[in-house]
């Protein structure tokens, strides 16, 4: 793997992490209602999703983070099949996030843009 994809890689497995945590731990902050789309009455309501959604994020970020260590640990192809692996479900994600709800467009690239660039540039060369 080069330089490039790992780096990309622990950006996104960071990226995934500081998001689930939000999710799982701060969804009853004001400020974030907008991006989860919910009203302060709803917290109750929406309270397994964003736990269970969040620790799923936090999950995918260990991953990769995970693969590019194992890469650099000797074990190449483990390492690049990890990575690969949290990038194909983030960018299947961030489309089905687009998808299901419109509103969340920029959440849904968000999701799925580092790790789309991530596999072209893994598998094009």
């Amino acid at each position: 793997m080069s330089t490039l994809i790992q780096v990309l890689a622990i950006i996104t497995g960071l990226t995934l992490v500081s998001v689930g945590l939000l999710e799982a731990f701060a969804y009853k902050n004001p400020r974030l209602y907008p991006i989860f789309l919910i009203k302060p009455e709803d917290t109750g309501a929406v309270r397994l999703w964003t736990v269970n959604v969040g620790f799923y994020n936090i999950v995918w970020g260990l991953f990769g983070i995970a693969g590019v260590v194992i890469a650099n640990s000797g074990d190449v192809a483990t390492g690049r099949t990890i990575v690969a692996m949290m990038c194909i479900a983030h960018a299947i994600l961030g489309a089905v996030l687009v998808i299901s709800e419109p509103r969340l467009w920029l959440s849904g690239i968000g999701q799925a843009f580092l790790p789309a660039i991530i596999l072209w540039l893994m598998f094009a060369a």
